[in-house]
């Protein structure tokens, strides 16, 4: 494994989406081969307590984690998954730029968060298998 891979999932707000994504990534890598950023262009003050409610059902608990802002420098050393939220984002060429087009869980009951949670889920998981393709993560 040539270097440690970095990965930003961005969302508006990064009170659901983002943080669903990072943590999944963290937890299924168990917190070592992988980087994890999340970020919002417009973050908001707290997550989603629905989001924090459905992820404690999978055993990962968002309570030390925050919305945060993104920085220039964390998208110029990181891989990108926007998470299908029209979000801009500065562009760095040699980067990947993956768009993941997943419903909103804002505003959703806890049926609808868990099924986005779900998908996310999914989501993590193949580009878990797309990075061991690459032979970035073992």
């Amino acid at each position: 494994m040539a270097h440690k891979p970095t990965v930003l999932f961005l969302c508006i707000h990064n009170a659901g989406r983002s943080q669903i994504a990072a943590a999944y990534l963290t937890h299924l890598t168990n917190d070592n081969t992988i980087q994890v950023h999340s970020a919002g262009s417009a973050p908001a003050p707290s997550k989603n307590p629905i989001v924090m409610q459905a992820m404690l059902e999978e055993g990962i608990d968002l309570s030390g984690q925050n919305p945060k802002v993104l920085t220039r420098e964390t998208v110029e050393e990181s891989d990108v998954v926007t998470m299908g939220c029209g979000d801009a984002c500065p562009y760095f060429p040699g980067k990947r730029y993956v768009d993941w087009r997943v419903d909103d869980p804002a505003g959703q009951g806890i049926e609808g968060v868990r099924r986005v949670r779900d998908e996310i889920r999914g989501r993590v998981e193949g580009l878990i298998e797309e990075l061991r393709a690459l032979g970035e993560v073992e």
